[in-house]
């Protein structure tokens, strides 16, 4: 991030030179695809930009949609409401290739079958977008991100020239599965996005929305056409691999989720063993547990109510990260302990019917968080016995 912060200073003096050009016979416009990174979980998707290259006047620029700046005003107050402002920065392009090389991330360019008015129309609009007045943007995950941005500059300025075919889409993934294809090095993030984000995820993907993501943008690309004086031409006209990375083994975390996830369940049930023994239920073992999952729940509840986050509302993990939980801990004392008895008697059995149903639920959930709920159920079972 740091590398993207420190070429985002040459976006000015590039700008300027590039107002009011008139790009020569021999430019070109190219859909560049970045490939993924195992690093972090923003970077397992892949990247896309725009490159505008005119050797006559002497430019070579990539226009990056995927820019964001740490020092704008409320940054991070902006990012916790949902309030992403992203920008559209502009770069040498040996310098914005030369950062994927450095982290061995392939690259591949799709020079475009336009006219040359269709050049000039997008070139004149890439410069006016960059401007500081216009250069930002509100990002959304999957409908307005880096990706699908780079599309939509071409659908805005070339209206119906562009015709995509989608016939070569011939899976139907929803838009929480798309996100886990690109995930699978990344299970930890995996976990926490499948956690944080509702049921909006599980909506079945258009083909033109699977275009939220670098790989389909290109492949799309590669099956679409368009009107170029008067005759309809492939809208690629020429691929080119930029940059071939070298196979690089990812490295794993020693520890995944269903390790954790196992021992904890584990935990449990030996804790419970001795706890059921013993007919005395484990108190403080308990309150740390549903004050955490009571936590858990209020930032749920927040994320959805409180936020334009959009995709995290109506999320069915509230169905076992209960916020009530909170409250219900805050009384415990032995006058409530019949009330606290029944009520996590009943916590018991709805989870108990959370897991029966869990395969039904229109939200997908994560498989290990299974584990998590089976222990919720065991432990609301001896709280509501030995309390």
């Amino acid at each position: 991030m740091k590398k993207w912060v420190a070429l985002l200073s040459i976006c000015i003096p590039l700008c300027a030179l590039g107002q009011s050009l008139t790009l020569s016979p021999q430019a070109e416009l190219s859909l560049i695809t970045c490939g993924r990174g195992p690093e972090e979980v923003y970077s397992a998707f892949g990247h896309s930009a725009i490159r505008v290259v005119d050797p006559i006047n002497g430019i070579d620029y990539a226009y990056n949609y995927g820019v964001f700046d740490f020092s704008q005003p409320n940054f991070y107050l902006n990012y916790t409401k949902g309030l992403l402002l992203f920008k559209l920065g502009v770069y040498a392009y040996p310098d914005f290739v030369n950062a994927y090389v450095y982290h061995n991330r392939w690259v591949t360019e799709q020079v475009l079958n336009f006219s040359q008015k269709q050049k000039q129309d997008v070139y004149n609009y890439l410069e006016w977008n960059a401007l500081p007045e216009n250069e930002t943007y509100r990002y959304d995950y999957f409908y307005n991100n880096c990706a699908n941005k780079v599309r939509d500059v071409f659908v805005q300025i070339l209206n119906d020239s562009i015709r995509f075919d989608s016939s070569f889409i011939t899976t139907d993934y929803t838009i929480r599965q798309l996100t886990d294809l690109y995930l699978t090095d990344q299970p930890w993030g995996d976990l926490g996005i499948d956690i944080c984000l509702g049921l909006p995820m599980d909506k079945k993907a258009t083909p033109y929305e699977y275009m939220f993501i670098p790989d389909y943008v290109a492949s799309s690309f590669d099956h679409a056409t368009i009107y170029r004086n008067g005759e309809e031409v492939p809208l690629v006209k020429q691929k080119n691999p930029v940059f071939v990375n070298s196979p690089k083994e990812v490295v794993k975390a020693p520890l995944s989720p269903w390790m954790v996830f196992s021992g904890f369940f584990a935990l449990v049930l030996g804790l419970s063993a001795f706890d059921w023994k013993r007919q005395k239920a484990s108190v403080w073992f308990d309150a740390i547990l549903f004050s955490a999952l009571g936590i858990v729940g209020v930032l749920l509840f927040l994320l959805w109510a409180a936020t334009d986050h959009a995709a995290a509302a109506k999320n069915l993990n509230l169905l076992w990260a209960l916020p009530t939980h909170l409250v219900v801990l805050g009384f415990v004392n032995k006058k409530t302990h019949p009330f606290l008895k029944k009520y996590f008697r009943g916590i018991a059995l709805f989870t108990v019917l959370l897991l029966l149903t869990w395969g039904f639920l229109p939200q997908q959930m994560h498989p290990v968080l299974i584990l998590l709920v089976g222990a919720i159920a065991v432990r609301a079972y001896v709280l509501s016995r030995w309390l």
